[in-house]
């Protein structure tokens, strides 16, 4: 945890935004895997990690804006529960810690909710995600499963949102440990990558160190061979001489806070032509956007720009051909990268996503629709203390290829004769972490290998 001053000041913030009413947030229970017992890894709720600090299940904080009272709700553990678990703090001296001075069981929190709903006092809350909060919320406010997200407070969401959006120092040093772990792990991996080993193999190793760091990893490891498939967490295929290797993993610290990087290296020692070619212009854009990065830039022009230097590259492989600005604006180049340049980061590796992609990442503003741009999860104007991902990538994914050639689709700007000899290629990218400062941006964490020697030379390590 941080100092508990950094939390009363936190929940002094978030009480001055909000105008009237009780805000609750909704701690994490423990979540079974196969049955009761055996559970999922405890991960506790992000916002409720932010202003009470307290990685403990079954808790509920409760603000009460107009006395300014805080509370926390939960049970003390049994003695039962401390032969399996240990000697264990009380909820008092839990809430103690982070400035919280009233506490009370669950049984005591039903009684608290349902006298405000009696007084017709405004109850606020965050889009619920799991399904112990929505029967929470359907319990203590009547409000049905299927109609809670839609009732969550805009107020609050927004409130929260204009307060995580910006990282303190404090978090900056956390999400420094994440992010150096985090290249730990794409380093053993590049050292590791052998024709013949299963991606498994790769995932468990990079996974271990989160581990061995006294963390988890961030997010579910992508370790294929197939790096066409954007999401691709399968690990069963056997890694064989000429492929391409992408390794999407991040590590996350006990306080919540992660890196998330991504790799792409060759399974032999050197890249192929082929992938030099691929490789060295995604690496190109990549640098591109990076020098773009400052305050007031809006990150959706970061993100076309970004496109332009990826659909130039492609024109001079052969690939593509025409007026390159029309091409991005049509969205030719999604054929290649149909998803968005980076997204924002923070105690979620898609920073509050939960919270409303529309207000976290575009401020209100309305998204694209069109293909590839509408995945765009950050566009609004960058400002210091935006900590987020840069992540252009290329993937010929044949599937696509067929669809777009066989719906004769930008045949202007598409040479399909030149795009099919690439259909087995898979995909690439190379993923890094940056905070907005006043100035422009600074890379967080020490740097990954990403340069074409960088990766050769750990590869023969």
């Amino acid at each position: 945890m941080f100092k508990k001053e950094t939390y009363i000041a936190r929940r002094q913030t978030l009480k001055s935004k909000i105008e009237s009413g009780i805000i609750l947030i909704l701690g994490n229970e423990e979540s079974s895997m196969n049955y009761k017992d055996n559970g999922y890894h405890f991960r506790q709720d992000s916002s409720f990690s932010y202003y009470f600090g307290l990685n403990v299940a079954g808790l509920t904080g409760i603000i009460d804006v107009e006395s300014g009272e805080e509370f926390i709700f939960g049970n003390d553990f049994t003695i039962d529960d401390i032969i399996w678990m240990g000697v264990l703090p009380t909820i008092k001296e839990l809430s103690e810690s982070v400035g919280v001075l009233k506490t009370g069981h669950i049984a005591l929190l039903n009684t608290f909710i349902k006298n405000a709903v009696k007084f017709s006092r405004k109850i606020h809350y965050l889009p619920p995600y799991r399904p112990e909060h929505h029967l929470k919320i359907f319990n203590w406010l009547g409000i049905h499963p299927l109609e809670a997200e839609k009732n969550a407070s805009l107020e609050l969401r927004l409130a929260v949102i204009s307060q995580r959006n910006y990282k303190t120092a404090e978090e900056m040093v956390e999400i420094s440990k994440g992010v150096n772990i985090s290249v730990d792990m794409h380093v053993k991996a590049m050292q590791m990558v052998r024709p013949g080993m299963m991606e498994a193999e790769i995932a468990g190793a990079v996974e271990g160190i989160a581990l061995a760091n006294d963390g988890h990893v961030a997010f579910p490891v992508i370790a294929t061979i197939n790096g066409q498939t954007l999401h691709n967490h399968h690990h069963s295929n056997i890694i064989k001489s000429g492929d391409l290797f992408l390794l999407d993993a991040g590590a996350e610290t006990p306080m919540y806070y992660a890196g998330d990087l991504s790799s792409t290296f060759p399974v032999d020692k050197k890249f192929t032509s082929q992938q030099k070619d691929i490789y060295q212009l995604c690496l190109n854009a990549h640098n591109h956007a990076i020098s773009l990065l400052k305050p007031g830039k809006p990150f959706k022009e970061i993100h076309l720009e970004t496109c332009k230097v990826i659909a130039s590259g492609m024109k001079d492989l052969g690939l593509m051909k025409g007026n390159i600005d029309e091409a991005v604006a049509a969205g030719v180049h999604a054929l290649f990268f149909p998803c968005g340049l980076g997204h924002m980061m923070g105690l979620d590796i898609h920073d509050m996503e939960g919270l409303g992609e529309e207000y976290v990442g575009y401020d209100g503003e309305l998204k694209s629709t069109q293909f590839g741009l509408k995945s765009l999860r950050l566009g609004r104007k960058l400002e210091p203390g935006f900590v987020l991902t840069i992540e252009p990538g290329i993937y010929f994914i044949p599937e696509l290829m067929d669809k777009w050639r066989s719906e004769n689709k930008f045949m202007d700007f598409l040479n399909y004769d030149e795009i099919n000899k690439f259909r087995k290629f898979s995909g690439c990218r190379n993923e890094e972490n940056f905070l907005i400062t006043e100035n422009g941006a600074q890379l967080i964490g020490k740097p990954k290998p990403k340069s074409i020697e960088d990766v050769e030379n750990t590869r023969n390590s």
